[in-house]
């Protein structure tokens, strides 16, 4: 509770602030400025069908003035190759690059032949992986810096511009930033752009939206802030590749691949005492599909613990270590303590208050009390976190929208979170079991006009 309130204090403190210092700058400005640096956006699709023309039209047509976008098609089964080989004209060409990391065999780099889109690359590999498709995106690459994304998110069109300005104007180096991810469900799309926001009509999928809120508004804003963030979503953000290169690009070995690169290359700097920073922008820069079916979601979480369980095993030499900083003295900690353990501690915590019920040991008038008092500080944590979005960017325009928000923040805590806490018990079961595959993560397809 004391990490919470804590942490949610840095978080508003430094929203204010953030709001404040931007509130003024044009965007737009930057786009003919020659300081923007080359950006190269990268994009692994496997099996999107369904979404591929619409999400690639959304990354093409963003407010960049210097950038190029590869879509990395690893190896799908269905119709994604063809679709967008077809939508945008593509035409086989030979590419020269060079192989910084060893990734699946490339079958053909595509260019689309339309002037529009001459900044348009698409590579048809060999299954591997969305990390071994992310390496690959690395290699081709031109730019000094690489903007990863989920094929299936709609971007702001200035979130490249809000992504790249840390990098121009911190004193120290900016090795990664990273934004807030929202929930797509329910809203509606013209032409690859968001035109109305609403509140998922699935209940599974409004509760993420809370837990979206909680984590990026109240939690990465406040990591960021203290310079202890040890991960920047894989659904977007943007890191400079020289360091990624030396860092040997994305893990094949886990599952945690987005959380688990950026840990290496925080210890990369560490290790070398090289000052550095990672930024984290609270700007609603990404919107991505949840999953609304019980099953998908599952497999998510289960995959997040066993991720988060191999990162932290793999960089376990970071723990309590003090020449890490503040992420080996309180970010490492932290996540083992809150984030790893957390649902074991429950779970026996919930087995040891019926063991205690059965043999009479509960004062029942406490038990109620202090129930009564966590379920009021959960309820306080969520309607912190839709403050936060209220005063911020106040992305729901519809009062019905929040109440909606409001009343599912009333009963997560009973339907909602003892599902999360059940996937990750899977997670850590199938992780001793040795598993290493992602699951099958089926899309509904976004709705557009």
């Amino acid at each position: 509770m004391l990490s919470y309130i804590v942490l949610g204090y840095i978080s508003i403190k430094a929203l204010k602030k953030y709001l404040l210092v931007n509130k003024h700058t044009n965007y737009l400005e930057l786009l003919p400025s020659s300081q923007v640096p080359a950006i190269s956006l990268i994009a692994p699709a496997y099996n999107e069908g369904l979404t591929i023309v619409e999400n690639i039209r959304s990354l093409v047509s963003l407010h960049y003035s210097n950038f190029e976008v590869i879509i990395v098609n690893d190896g799908s089964k269905d119709d994604t190759l063809e679709k967008a080989v077809k939508a945008y004209e593509m035409e086989p060409v030979d590419y020269k690059f060079t192989q910084h990391i060893a990734t699946k065999k490339i079958r053909q780099i595509y260019r689309s032949s339309l002037p529009a889109f001459k900044h348009l690359i698409l590579i048809d590999k060999d299954n591997g992986g969305k990390s071994d498709a992310l390496n690959t995106g690395v290699n081709v690459s031109k730019s000094k810096y690489v903007a990863c994304i989920d094929v299936d998110c709609i971007l702001e069109q200035d979130s490249l511009l809000k992504l790249a300005k840390p990098f121009l104007d911190s004193e120290k180096k900016v090795i990664a930033t990273g934004g807030v991810i929202r929930i797509i469900n329910s809203c509606k799309i013209k032409n690859g752009s968001i035109t109305e926001v609403k509140v998922p009509e699935s209940w599974i999928a409004r509760m993420q939206v809370l837990e979206y809120l909680r984590a990026f508004l109240l939690g990465r804003m406040a990591w960021g802030k203290i310079t202890g963030l040890l991960i920047i979503s894989g659904a977007f953000g943007m890191f400079d590749k020289g360091i990624v290169i030396a860092c040997g690009g994305y893990s094949t070995s886990t599952v945690g691949e987005d959380m688990e690169l950026l840990v290496r290359m925080r210890r990369y700097m560490a290790e070398r005492k090289i000052p550095y920073s990672v930024k984290f922008i609270p700007d609603p820069l990404c919107w991505t599909e949840a999953p609304e079916d019980t099953q998908i979601l599952g497999r998510q979480r289960n995959r997040w613990t066993r991720g988060t369980l191999e990162t932290l095993w793999i960089h376990r030499i970071m723990f309590l270590n003090p020449k890490y900083g503040v992420v080996g003295l309180v970010s490492f900690p932290y996540w083992f303590f809150f984030e790893l353990l957390a649902p074991i501690v429950e779970t026996l915590g919930l087995l040891f208050c019926v063991l205690a019920g059965f043999m009479g040991w509960i004062n029942w008038q406490f038990f109620f009390a202090i129930s009564l008092m966590v379920y009021t500080f959960v309820i306080m944590i969520s309607m912190m976190a839709i403050f936060a979005e209220e005063y911020s960017y106040s992305q729901y325009k519809d009062k019905g929208d929040i109440m909606k928000l409001i009343g599912s923040a009333l009963i997560e805590p009973f339907v909602y979170h003892p599902f999360l806490v059940y996937s990750a018990l899977l997670g850590y079961v199938d992780k001793i079991k040795g598993k290493h595959t992602w699951g099958e993560m089926t899309r509904k397809g976004l709705k557009t006009a």
